[in-house]
């Protein structure tokens, strides 16, 4: 095999990264760049000239900021949930995209992951029990993201009241109750587990 020249070796390992990107939603982060025989000073080189874009600290992208906050969500926090007035827009339970995007994710998890400007995102950080009750997945830019069902969402709604507009927290009741694929039963399992059994007799109980 000819060696490659110069131009031809950055041309082949670009070309390397942006495949692994494709395959994170667009993102890549430090250590897989440099798993590719990269160093870390041609890294900041090409975020210096523009060839690589910087998304936040350890994570790179290509052109990142003419990608969807979906995109970037999926490439950046897979791992994390959508809940709370995110998991209500995916379930089309509010018509107005939040501001910030609103995710469960383990109490352990790094602060400084969600230390950035685009997407903006709110984390709540919980138990790991916790965390996994009630998941489920949707289809999400391309791939598949991690959402609480409908009933681990309006518990979550319940418990976390103070947390919501009050227009939000209203239509999200209001949506349930008139949701033909609602789960009772699923229901009050989770309300008795999240400690909101009396909330939801009290407030959706007389609505079934």
């Amino acid at each position: 095999m000819e060696k490659m020249t110069r131009e031809e070796k950055t041309e082949y390992l670009l070309s390397e990264i942006k495949k692994k990107m494709e395959e994170n939603g667009g993102i890549i982060k430090t250590n897989q760049i440099t798993a590719l025989g990269v160093d870390y000073r041609r890294i900041l080189a090409w975020v210096e000239d523009g060839t690589l874009e910087r998304v936040k600290n350890g994570y790179y992208s290509f052109g990142y900021k003419n990608r969807s906050e979906e995109d970037l969500i999926l490439g950046l926090f897979s791992d994390g949930v959508l809940c709370l007035d995110s998991a209500l827009y995916c379930y089309h339970y509010i018509e107005q995209k939040p501001y910030a995007w609103h995710l469960a994710v383990d109490k352990n998890t790094s602060k400084s992951r969600f230390k950035m400007e685009y997407p903006v995102v709110i984390p709540y950080y919980t138990e790991p029990e916790v965390l996994k009750l009630g998941v489920t997945e949707i289809p999400f830019a391309g791939g598949t993201m991690p959402i609480y069902t409908k009933e681990r969402m309006i518990c979550d709604c319940l418990k976390y009241e103070e947390k919501l507009e009050r227009d939000v927290f209203k239509r999200a009741l209001l949506s349930y109750i008139a949701d033909g694929s609602k789960d009772i039963a699923t229901l009050l399992k989770i309300a008795r587990e999240r400690k909101v059994l009396q909330k939801v007799q009290n407030m959706i109980g007389v609505w079934l």
